[in-house]
């Protein structure tokens, strides 16, 4: 059923039964800034069943989620169910096989939905990745399945208090003792922290910098494992943040992933394609958000005319449109560039995520310019989107990171 073939057409059928006639709110804009255009007709079916899905289970809660911080499991298992919860995990162990581009394809569309919610779903598919592109087919069988039908949720566990863009210096350490490893130490700021299932933790098993540094999963109800406060956030409220806390916490040994040592490794070939997965996050809010502005223009009158005959408004939103396609443009290059392994991949990823998630915070705050008193309203959508997009400049590595991996490419040749 998940296989990486026709996938988008039973998918669709499945969604023609689960959802009805598609919403049409997405594909009501000009072909000049289509999110369809260039893909082929495999893409353009899972993208439409991810745009409905956005549409309907989604957008209509994603302010009570705001507001009430609400993890919506229920609406993750059921995005789980056409085949989200694992897009980029092999087939064998329940993933759906899928390319980079398309994943690229089916997180926007889902942003659109609820940027927050999708993001969290980003992180988790990052996380099954992790596991099954380095994990032996014993760790692959046992983990995978469950995270790609989303019965159990995954974090990523890299950043700690005293280490955020230096990685390479984290403290939590991991001891081996017999047949386990003993953890002490934190992170902090993790996603899903408390209420994921499974935390993919980076810590140190060996000396100081990169090579000293392992990837081991924990399980939930280890011993010794235990959760912060849950934070209070500008946006991103629909998943929860915590510090995540080792104390004397035996894990086995056979839950380390690859060998000791390869974990800088591990995180770092993961982080490529999260960051492709948080500027996609960024191009939905941004998508929403154009949506949103030109249908009030065409409603909002303000001196006796609607504002969308405007000719300074006009411009704006024809600024806001070319932002978006450009930055779409490059985050579809670059997720092309590391499914291919090509050479320059790392640099690419790092340019779209820096200029994605940047061009669409802008897009956003225009946004909500445009709507004037009405957008700084939480009963108007474009400030949720504003808030939510605007940590992708600071998470998945910084984007002052992201310009240093930029430069160090092109200093190197």
């Amino acid at each position: 059923w998940f296989g990486p073939r026709n996938l988008g057409v039973r998918l669709g059928r499945l969604c023609g039964g689960l959802l009805g006639p598609a919403n049409t709110r997405h594909r009501s804009l000009t072909t000049c800034i289509d999110p369809s255009m260039g893909l082929n007709e495999e893409q353009k079916e899972f993208q439409k069943v991810a745009f409905d899905f956005a549409a309907r289970e989604m957008a209509p809660n994603m302010a009570e989620w705001d507001q009430k911080e609400v993890f919506p499991v229920d609406v993750m298992r059921k995005a789980a169910q056409l085949g989200f919860g694992g897009v980029y995990v092999r087939t064998d162990v329940g993933g759906s096989g899928l390319s980079r581009l398309d994943t690229s394809v089916i997180f926007e569309a889902l942003a659109t939905g609820c940027t927050s919610t999708t993001a969290y779903i980003s992180i988790h598919n990052m996380c099954a990745w992790m596991i099954d592109s380095f994990g032996s087919d014993e760790q692959r069988h046992k983990f995978c399945p469950p995270l790609c039908t989303m019965e159990k949720f995954a974090s990523y566990c890299l950043t700690e208090p005293g280490s955020g863009s230096d990685a390479a210096s984290l403290l939590t350490s991991a001891k081996r003792q017999g047949d386990h490893y003993i953890l002490n130490g934190s992170k902090a700021f993790i996603s899903g922290g408390g209420e994921s299932d499974i935390y993919i933790v980076m810590c140190r098993t060996g000396g100081p910098g990169p090579k000293g540094i392992s990837c081991i999963v924990v399980e939930k109800g280890t011993p010794g494992l235990s959760f912060g406060k849950k934070e209070k956030k500008v946006g991103w409220n629909s998943q929860p943040t915590r510090a995540v806390i080792f104390e004397d916490c035996a894990v086995p040994v056979a839950h380390r992933i690859g060998s000791e040592g390869q974990g800088f490794l591990i995180a770092m070939k993961g982080l490529n394609g999260g960051r492709i997965n948080i500027a996609s996050c960024s191009l939905g809010a941004a998508h929403a958000s154009i949506i949103l502005t030109r249908d009030h223009l065409k409603v909002r009158k303000q001196f006796g005319a609607p504002l969308a005959n405007n000719q300074y408004l006009q411009f704006q939103l024809a600024n806001m449109a070319t932002r978006l396609v450009a930055s779409r443009l490059i985050v579809r290059s670059a997720a092309v560039a590391l499914q291919e392994e090509q050479e320059d991949a790392v640099a690419l990823c790092s340019m779209a995520k820096f200029f994605a998630t940047e061009e669409c915070f802008a897009i956003c705050n225009q946004a909500l310019q445009m709507h004037g008193g009405y957008g700084y309203l939480k009963d108007y959508a474009v400030q949720q989107y504003m808030r939510d997009s605007r940590v992708h400049q600071i998470l998945e590595g910084s984007n002052e990171v992201m310009r240093m991996l930029i430069s160090r490419s092109l200093l190197q040749e």
